[in-house]
């Protein structure tokens, strides 16, 4: 048995020559779900550290699609937003500007007292607190000890308290910490000084690798049943308090936050489709769903937008979405079973989860075989979740007989199994010309996408903010030796004057001309979109005159330390060298 003040590694659970191991005290804890339960989203934190970042529209989109999903009564309670760059608190002014009471906005924000000057300066009445939590966190990493890195996290936690700001204490690795010599003698402090200030410290129990167990006779640390039930009966702190923040690292992310409301805690936090750090978060999709299981209503939660955005993931920003993906696949209700179309309409309860045109507004879908007939493929062509805003096709058509006699030519020549969602794809694009997004315009949207990232990197630097030409220049040739599809890179200030000499890419250097400093570019839409809107402009593609190449043209404002804008940063893209990229 270790001291309290010795370091913990729990080598006995985690041997980390072997797969971590479970192990059981044979003391169950008593399920106790709160009356109210809610989901929180961190899709703009910690879903933005697993694919490309989102642009500022689109986070106002996906928090507008939240709060429409979240119905009313908010059981979509609070989204979380990064602070530090101009990007990110742009995006908060865009969602503040919303008004919606839900989902609210709430920050995330390191253990630093310097940092709550920007929650401040936002406005946001809560946020989020890194406070690692396990010996591997506070020895291995902070190379410090429990008592100074806990004085450290409790002199923070007071800066909040007395600016009124509600901290949220991310307790990180919480599955692999000591709770008796460091998670239950912290938070018990917590509570003291909620108590003392009435502002209601939160708690965040991060199961940052993925290891919670959701047996309640599992011991701790990796029980989640007992970490929620100590932390509520052990360390006092209200349900309406605690907040559940898995991973998916062993497969058990959706299970352990369900496990954790039954348990005691009143949110679960998750991701839209589940994107976060490594392996993600819980889905908020199937948060959802299960919430709906527990609760046994709504509770004016509107799960339709579910379909809403994954159309969205998939059409603006082009992202791909597993097809048997729950809820949001291509093929998450649809049937092998060889039925025909008729039978499948006749007995859709046998086959199908539960009412998913109702609830979800995805009708359920077939696999394609030789007994589906032409009815089978018009139902599939009218159901196939990529194919949006067409008219729908019955089996006369004769498109639907062209694609019938390809397939039956399938199994005529011996195959046994059924038609793929891929290759009925390709059928359907070969047969239904246009009835799919083309690969090129696929390509375009993330083209789009990744150049407007570019774009508001640079110009959130502070090196161009400076608006020194010179300190401007060399950032720029930076940016541009990174990303070898940028031809070149230009900045003028808010009046239009060209202030820098244009940063070329090497194999054009004789094509372009390098200083055309002093020229005005007030009439040109790259300039004038971002000074009008603050937003990036993203131009149509187009043949460049200089070098024959099809390219876009990308902008974005620059803004000073007063948020005010005094410039445009613009860049030429070549689509051909982004692609092969």
């Amino acid at each position: 048995m270790k001291s309290k003040n010795e370091m913990n590694l729990f080598r006995d659970i985690f041997p980390y020559s072997e797969v971590p191991y479970v192990t059981f005290d044979n003391e169950a804890v008593e399920m106790n779900m709160p009356e109210d339960i809610w989901i929180t989203d961190t899709t703009f934190r910690d879903g933005q550290q697993a694919r490309a970042p989102y642009n500022v529209q689109q986070i106002v989109d996906l928090y507008t699609l939240m709060h429409k999903m979240g119905g009313s009564r908010g059981i979509i309670r609070s989204s979380e937003f990064f602070l530090y760059s101009n990007k990110d608190r742009d995006a908060v002014r865009r969602c503040q500007e919303k008004d919606f009471e839900y989902p609210k906005i709430t920050g995330w924000i390191r253990a630093t007292k310097k940092d709550f000057k920007i929650v401040k300066e936002m406005g946001l009445k809560e946020t989020g607190i890194l406070t690692s939590a396990s010996d591997y966190h506070i020895y291995l990493k902070l190379k410090s000890d429990r008592k100074s890195v806990m004085r450290k996290y409790l002199d923070v936690v007071d800066a909040a308290l007395e600016e009124g700001i509600v901290p949220r204490c991310h307790l990180e690795d919480i599955t692999r910490a000591d709770f008796e010599g460091f998670v239950i003698p912290f938070v018990k402090k917590l509570m003291e000084r909620s108590r003392e200030s009435g502002i209601p410290v939160k708690i965040r129990a991060c199961d940052t690798l993925g290891y919670g167990f959701p047996h309640p006779g599992a011991s701790l640390p990796r029980s989640v049943p007992k970490i929620i039930d100590t932390l509520v009966n052990r360390c006092g702190v209200p349900s309406e308090r605690i907040e559940w923040h898995g991973h998916n690292d062993f497969h058990k992310v959706l299970i352990n936050g369900t496990y954790a409301w039954l348990y005691g805690a009143s949110a679960v936090n998750g991701t839209l489709l589940g994107f976060g750090e490594r392996t993600g978060n819980p889905p908020i999709e199937a948060l959802v769903i299960d919430y709906m299981s527990l609760k046994k209503e709504s509770d004016g939660l509107n799960p339709r937008v579910i379909t809403e955005i994954a159309d969205y993931y998939r059409e603006e920003l082009g992202e791909h979405i597993s097809s048997n993906m729950p809820y949001t696949g291509s093929e998450f209700n649809t049937t092998r079973a060889g039925i025909h179309a008729d039978g499948l309409i006749k007995n859709e309860e046998i086959y199908n989860i539960f009412d998913t045109q109702k609830i979800l507004n995805r009708p359920m879908n077939i696999a394609i075989t030789d007994k589906s007939g032409a009815a089978g493929i018009a139902m599939w062509v009218n159901n196939f979740p990529e194919i949006k805003n067409r008219e729908k096709i019955n089996k006369k058509d004769s498109r639907v007989r062209k694609a019938y006699e390809i397939i039956m030519e399938e199994y005529n020549t011996g195959r046994t199994t059924a038609m793929s969602n891929e290759e009925m794809e390709h059928i359907v694009k070969e047969c239904f010309p246009g009835y799919f997004e083309s690969e090129f315009e696929k390509l375009k949207k993330k083209t789009r996408n990744l150049a407007v990232h570019v774009v508001e990197e640079l110009s959130e630097s502070q090196q161009v903010r400076s608006m020194e030409p010179k300190t401007q220049e060399k950032i720029m040739e930076r940016i541009r030796k990174n990303y070898d599809f940028i031809q070149f890179i230009y900045i003028t200030d808010r009046k239009g004057v060209k202030i820098t000499r244009n940063i070329i890419d090497p194999r054009y250097s004789k094509s372009f001309e390098k200083k055309d400093i002093g020229v005005i570019y007030t009439d040109r839409e790259w300039f004038s979109r971002p000074i009008e809107t603050g937003m990036p402009f993203v131009s149509d593609f187009y043949i460049s005159r200089i070098t024959g190449r099809l390219c876009i043209t990308v902008s974005a404002p620059v803004r000073n330390d007063k948020d005010e804008i005094v410039g445009v940063v613009g860049m030429d893209i070549s689509y051909e060298d982004l692609v092969r990229l």
